[in-house]
């Protein structure tokens, strides 16, 4: 049965929706009664429903309010729109907002039932077009991986081999053979994308002529091209002499194929230019081979992407061919280990993160191959684990090699690589620092006091006065036995708190930043990233490796 909920503010309308309706003989259920916007969607967000029949004028939030927040959430819930109020204003409001439909009060009982029923109908196929839309996007998988496919039209019966290419290509209106294409793989940055920006894009690129989209699982389009999409060179460029030599021939082919790449090239960053305007979508495009006869399109897709682990070095934004990665540099870059080491062992933290920086990103140019990233990153996670052991540092909180390597080998960006291991050095410095430091009982109390009371204001001057002790002095006393200055320890205790926040609730970054003592969250920012050398929104992204 399909789950509804009724809000109303007025109790005997609310029970009297709730009786007229023999729910069960629709096929539904009525799990939830509010009487307001704000508790019917808080008990939506514990027990979501598909139809929602709901008042307009409610204290607390009204009904087209709430309509907007759940469709924020799930774009496929059905709203029926009650109020006594007849009011164009409302109407056109609940049309924009797509409504089953605007019932004036008092209800009558057949026309909601008879909406009811619509409502039902509406959902049983969207759900049956999901399903049809989840089996076309299987069936395509099977074919581009090579396996053997299922016919998605409603026969239902096998495909022989010969006639899979045949029956994708007549799928997307195209000649299985004869024509002349060129495939793609566009992904794009999921974090933060609804799914409707993402239908609007893809609608957006069906219009291009002379393309073919097939949306693949999870998050990436296979993009087919014809000659039509990219504008020819001039005939002289291709045309050859009929005497040419071999060698002049073969000369000329590779001036045309570099050619063709540098118009696909700027075709496709046009066209990730518009995307990235219209929709605030980040994409990543890789360009595959050409290719003429719809059997080959399988290879032609592979070869693409193959190409998608140059994401984390290229970034959102960017495209690249199988032509642009051929002469890169595959061995690892030049690591200093014992530079690194130094900085570590000397508890400099932002001198640390620095050369992570420098090594990971400003070394690792456009022209590195990704298995040189690899080779430096895993140089680097080998060289963390050496260090805990050599020091027996066994906290909790760091990551096991293994974990550390998933991580790595994870990541889709190259700075979330950066931040990994700055987190990991950030608590290898810290942990040192508690096994090794021994305070003096004045040094001690303070350490305490910051513990405990990190959300006050603190400042050296006063803690001086209340321990009776010079401010200069108590400052250089803390400053040779921590290692750092009273503001810093202050500013690296808060932050520590707040990274844990951070990667273990789901805290809004604001509401971190007053939680240990920072009302101004811009002022947090910059200290959180002094400390741990990324912002706190990057170090969030890692809760997903």
């Amino acid at each position: 049965m399909k789950k509804v909920m009724i809000v109303e503010d007025e109790e005997l309308i609310l029970q009297g929706i709730r009786n007229i309706v023999d729910w069960e003989a629709l096929g539904l259920s009525v799990v939830h009664m509010a009487h307001d916007g704000a508790e019917a969607l808080a008990m939506w967000e514990k027990e979501p429903v598909q139809i929602v029949v709901t008042d307009i004028s409610m204290p607390e939030m009204d009904g087209l309010t709430l309509l907007r927040k759940i469709r924020e959430k799930e774009e496929q819930v059905r709203f029926i729109i009650l109020t006594g109020y007849d009011e164009f204003d409302y109407a056109r409001e609940a049309v924009r907002l797509d409504v089953e439909n605007y019932i004036l009060k008092p209800v009558n009982e057949e026309e909601l039932e008879c909406q009811l029923r619509e409502t039902v109908k509406k959902l049983d196929e969207m759900d049956k077009e999901k399903i049809r839309y989840i089996d076309e996007k299987t069936q395509w998988m099977n074919f581009l991986n090579g396996k053997r496919a299922v016919d998605i039209s409603e026969k239902g019966m096998d495909l022989p081999g010969e006639g899979e290419a045949e029956k994708f290509a007549e799928m997307l209106g195209l000649p299985a053979k004869g024509g002349c294409y060129r495939a793609a793989v566009m992904k794009w940055n999921t974090d933060g994308l609804k799914e409707k920006k993402i239908t609007d894009m893809i609608v957006e690129l069906k219009k291009e002529e002379g393309m073919r989209i097939v949306h693949l699982p999870p998050d990436s389009l296979l993009m087919i091209l014809d000659e039509t999409c990219i504008e020819e060179t001039g005939r002289g460029e291709r045309e050859r002499e009929e005497n040419s030599t071999e060698e002049t021939k073969a000369a000329e082919e590779e001036t045309q194929a570099r050619g063709d790449d540098r118009r696909l090239q700027e075709y496709f960053t046009d066209i990730q230019n518009q995307m990235e305007s219209r929709f605030n979508i980040m994409t990543f495009i890789c360009i595959g081979k050409s290719f003429v006869s719809f059997a080959d399109l399988p290879e032609a897709y592979r070869s693409a992407r193959k190409l998608q682990k140059y994401l984390i070095i290229e970034g959102y934004g960017n495209c690249i061919s199988r032509r642009q990665i051929q002469n890169r540099k595959n061995g690892a870059v030049d690591m200093d280990e014992a530079r690194l080491r130094k900085f570590i062992l000397k508890k400099e933290k932002e001198a640390a993160a620095d050369y992570v920086d420098e090594l990971l990103i400003n070394s690792l140019r456009k022209d590195a191959a990704v298995s040189a990233l690899y080779h430096t990153a895993v140089k680097t996670a080998m060289l963390l684990q050496d260090l805990k052991k050599e020091y027996k540092l066994e906290s909790g909180r760091f990551q096991d090699l293994p974990e550390l390597m998933e991580t790595i080998f994870g990541a889709d960006d190259i700075h979330g690589i950066k931040t990994a291991f700055v987190t990991e050095i950030v608590e290898i410095i810290d942990c040192m620092h508690e096994e090794n430091s021994r305070y003096t009982p004045v040094v001690r109390q303070i350490v305490a006091e910051v513990q405990k009371n990190y959300r006050e204001d603190m400042n050296l001057k006063t803690l001086a006065y209340r321990y009776h002790m010079n401010a200069s002095y108590l400052g250089q006393l803390f400053q040779k036995e921590v290692g750092c200055s009273f503001a810093r320890y202050l500013s690296n205790t808060k932050n520590g708190i707040a990274k844990e926040l951070i990667l273990n609730t789901n805290m809004k970054i604001n509401e971190i930043a007053k939680q240990v003592g920072y009302p101004d969250t811009s002022y947090f920012y910059r200290k959180f990233k002094q400390s741990y050398g990324v912002s706190p929104a990057s170090l969030r992204e890692m809760k997903k490796y």
